[in-house]
């Protein structure tokens, strides 16, 4: 007997459809010591054209060499550097461990960004304690259109250097009409020492 849902068949017979959900896991990065983590359209199994209207990433227990490090990222435009003009958007929270300071919603203007091609912060402050880390979600939607700018989101959190509880919102965009072909993260200072990143393509959206 067949299992449906939504008019979606699941199950049928004891066999599963093996197009459940819409997230469809791409490619794994586990990382040690690591300058950089780099996902490149067509290497390595990596996947990140117009076979996906929207891409996912998710960055796991991204823990520094370096204390009070910035967790960043960039896009690729067709050539081999990582400078892709970007405008964005950003603002966080925290509150403290020992509540000694008022917990407070900022606009961060010293991480948003205006048409430059640096690196964009997606969360400062890392710290490098064995505990401490940064984990969160980056979207980027329609990264392969040659017609507009390519927007993106990330929301995050960390274990503050100075014992907060912090969490980040970046919005903006790619301005450029040439597609995205590949991204890279990396700490503003000092190497990755550990963590998991996972890209994933987002179908029938």
């Amino acid at each position: 007997m067949a299992i449906i849902s939504n008019g979606t068949t699941i199950a049928d017979a004891g066999a599963f459809s093996a197009s459940l959900g819409a997230l469809t896991l791409i490619k794994t990065l586990t990382l040690s010591n690591a300058a950089t983590a780099s996902f490149v359209h067509g290497a390595s199994s990596v996947v990140f054209d117009s076979t996906y209207p929207i891409y996912r990433f998710e960055f796991i227990n991204m823990h520094p060499v370096t204390n009070s490090a910035e967790f960043d990222f960039n896009g690729r435009d067709g050539s081999t550097a990582y400078d892709a003009i970007k405008t964005t958007t950003a603002f966080s929270t925290f509150n403290n461990e020992t509540s000694s300071e008022t917990a407070a919603i900022n606009y961060n203007a010293d991480v948003d960004v205006a048409q430059e091609t640096g690196f964009q912060t997606l969360t400062y402050d890392v710290g490098s304690d064995n505990d401490q880390h940064t984990s969160g979600t980056l979207t980027i939607y329609n990264p392969s259109s040659t017609t507009f700018v390519k927007h993106f989101m990330s929301t995050s959190v960390n274990y503050h250097s100075g014992d907060y509880a912090q969490e980040f919102f970046i919005g903006g965009y790619f301005n450029v009409t040439a597609a995205i072909d590949a991204i890279q993260f990396k700490f503003s200072t000092g190497n990755i020492d550990s963590g998991i990143i996972k890209l994933y393509g987002i179908k029938d959206s």
